[in-house]
C-alpha cells in the first residue's frame, strides 16, 4: 500500500524514471534478442517433427504465434529480467542499505522510498511489457529464419499466418501478465535490497534471494494467469 501511495504523491521522480526505464529495457535488449532469437529457431526445430507426422507443416507459424505470445514471451522475458535486473536492483539498494547512503537520504530530506523503490518499481512494470512484444517478435524472426531453411514459405506469408493466430484476448492478457511480472521482479529486488544487512553478505544475499523470489513468484503468477485466461476462452 505504501507504493501505491507513494507513486501518486508529489514530488515525481520523472528523470529518475526515464533512467531506470532506460537500464531495465536497453541494457537488456542484447541478451533479450539472442534468448528470443534461439527460442524461435529451437521451438520450430523441435515442432516440425511432429507436424508433419499429421502434414500440417503449414501450421507452424500459428504454433509459434500461440505458444509464444501466450506464454513463451512473457515467461522468458521475465525470467531474464529477474535474473538480470532482480538481482542489480537487490544488489545495488544493498548496497546503499549498508553504507548507510539511505539514512543519508533522509537527513537530507528526501524521500528514499520514492527516489529508490517507486521509480525502479514503475520501471520494470512499464518496461518488461515491451520487451515482451519485442521478444515475441524477435522470436517470429527466429522461427522464419528456420522455416525458410526447410521450405519456400515467404515472409509475408508467414507474418499473416503468424497474425491471423492472435486473438485480442491474448494481447491483453500477455499485456497484464508481463505487467505484473514486471511490477512483482521490481518489487522483490526492491525489498530484498532496502532491507539488506550484515555488510557485504547482506548484498549478496539480497541479490541471490531477488532472483530466486522473483522467479519462483513470476511461476506461480503464471499458472495463476493460465487458469484465469482458459476461464475466459472457455
Amino acid at each position: 500500500m505504501k507504493f501505491f501511495r507513494e507513486a501518486v504523491s508529489p514530488p515525481y521522480e520523472g528523470k529518475e524514471i526515464l533512467k531506470q526505464c532506460y537500464q531495465v529495457g536497453y541494457k537488456s535488449l542484447a541478451l533479450i534478442s539472442l534468448t528470443g532469437f534461439i527460442t524461435g529457431i529451437v521451438f520450430t526445430k523441435q515442432s516440425r517433427p511432429s507436424l508433419a507426422e499429421f502434414g500440417a507443416t503449414s501450421w507452424l507459424p500459428s504454433l509459434v504465434g500461440i505458444a509464444m505470445l501466450r506464454t513463451l514471451a512473457p515467461l522468458l522475458t521475465s525470467l531474464i529480467s529477474a535474473g538480470k535486473v532482480g538481482s542489480s536492483i537487490g544488489a545495488e539498494l544493498g548496497s546503499m542499505k549498508v553504507t548507510e547512503q539511505i539514512d543519508a537520504m533522509e537527513v537530507s530530506a528526501t524521500n528514499p522510498f520514492s527516489y529508490l523503490v517507486v521509480t525502479r518499481v514503475l520501471a520494470t512494470s512499464i518496461t518488461i511489457p515491451i520487451l515482451t512484444f519485442y521478444t515475441a517478435l524477435v522470436a517470429l524472426l527466429g522461427a522464419y529464419v528456420n522455416v525458410s531453411m526447410s521450405e519456400s514459405t515467404s515472409f509475408s506469408a508467414f507474418v499473416q499466418a503468424f497474425l491471423e493466430s492472435i486473438t485480442f484476448l491474448d494481447i491483453i492478457a500477455s499485456t497484464i501478465k508481463a505487467l505484473v511480472f514486471g511490477f512483482t521482479i521490481g518489487m522483490v529486488g526492491c525489498y530484498q535490497g532496502y532491507n539488506s544487512s550484515k555488510g557485504t553478505e547482506g548484498v549478496g544475499k539480497a541479490a541471490n534471494s531477488a532472483v530466486v523470489v522473483g522467479m519462483f513468484l513470476v511461476f506461480i503468477e503464471e499458472v495463476i494467469a493460465t487458469q484465469i485466461t482458459f476461464l475466459f476462452r472457455t
